[in-house]
């Protein structure tokens, strides 16, 4: 207790524990992680079993910190702004075990585009492009290796592939269909909302926010809303970088993400080789790696647990390099 105070943290015990009546009593710990990180460095030099204590914390400290996540992405179309991402059925098989073996925890499948300015297809259409690399996944149980994720707001083809062994819908459109919802109800999807202003066609004509913040805040707290009507409570949240947003928005959403916490929601960060890069400095898509990278170290600082990628091994290593100096205590 009189370690947790000095560093501005609580360990509240019962208020006869100072007349040592009983051996062992039951305690709280009150501390944020920096104060954690302070504790756990004082514990190991004191005695009464506090170094055991400062063992345990850092386990549950590593734990809480280091759950970070790759969302792989593969585009089952012709029209996703990185052509590297783009695949079909003949080249698949190789393609996600490559992302599986270069680190990749989840693989996110999509196959209508969803850049700036791109047309949606029907229903049909997206469904044929997907149904033989779902039938894939499902055949040589890939989705027993890693999770599986639809980029999707088809009820058809999201309701196919939750049936063969995908367990994530990633819904640009954040539950706006109630189908999507019952869906997601009765199978226990867990779920991504993203917020997007507007739609893929127009979003990046003028957007403009009087609080950025404030906006994305209340479209969570909606949609959040939504889904616990639903019964769906295994929420993802991802502010949605280029999506509706201007090169400031985005920006200030990456700076700003703990703030999003309070919702208590996993938070998913893709910013991978995205034109806000362009926008700050002028490169070509098959040059960004580097500043991809920056903004997604940077995103996961603030808080966030996933990061959606094109280029899984740099950021494998990249993230492994992270936790190596992030354990390291001196």
């Amino acid at each position: 207790k009189q370690d947790a105070l000095s560093i501005g943290a609580e360990f509240a015990v019962e208020k006869d524990t100072i007349m040592c009546k009983d051996e062992r009593v039951d305690g709280v710990l009150i501390a944020n992680k920096k104060q954690l990180k302070l504790l756990i460095k004082k514990s190991r030099s004191q005695p009464f079993g506090l170094k055991t204590l400062a063992k345990t914390l850092k386990e549950y400290l590593d734990e809480k910190e280091f759950d970070l996540q790759i969302m792989g992405v593969l585009n089952a179309n012709d029209d996703s702004f990185f052509q590297d991402s783009r695949f079909n059925s003949s080249s698949a098989y190789k393609k996600i075990a490559k992302m599986i073996e270069d680190g990749a925890n989840i693989i996110d499948i999509g196959a209508v585009s969803s850049r700036p300015g791109s047309e949606g297809v029907s229903e049909e259409e997206e469904f044929a492009r997907l149904k033989d690399i779902v039938d894939l996944i499902y055949q040589e149980s890939f989705y027993k290796k890693v999770r599986f994720s639809l980029d999707s707001y088809s009820p058809k083809s999201i309701s196919y592939a939750l049936q063969r062994g995908f367990s994530i819908i990633n819904d640009i459109t954040a539950l706006e269909n109630d189908r999507v919802c019952e869906i997601a109800s009765d199978t226990k999807a867990t779920v991504v909302l993203m917020h997007m202003k507007g739609k893929p066609k127009t979003m990046q004509v003028d957007p403009s926010y009087d609080d950025v913040i404030d906006e994305v805040d209340t479209f969570f707290q909606e949609r959040i809303e939504k889904a616990s009507r639903y019964g769906i409570d295994d929420l993802i949240l991802d502010v949605g970088i280029g999506f509706g947003k201007r090169v400031e928005d985005n920006l200030l959403l990456l700076k700003h993400l703990g703030h999003f916490k309070h919702f208590n929601k996993t938070l998913l960060v893709g910013a991978s080789r995205k034109s806000m890069i362009d926008q700050i400095l002028p490169t070509k898509i098959e040059d960004r790696l580097p500043a991809t990278l920056a903004i997604h170290l940077k995103s996961i600082e603030e808080g966030a647990s996933i990061i959606r990628v094109h280029d899984v091994l740099e950021h494998s290593q990249a993230l492994s390099i992270y936790k190596a100096f992030k354990q390291t205590v001196i």
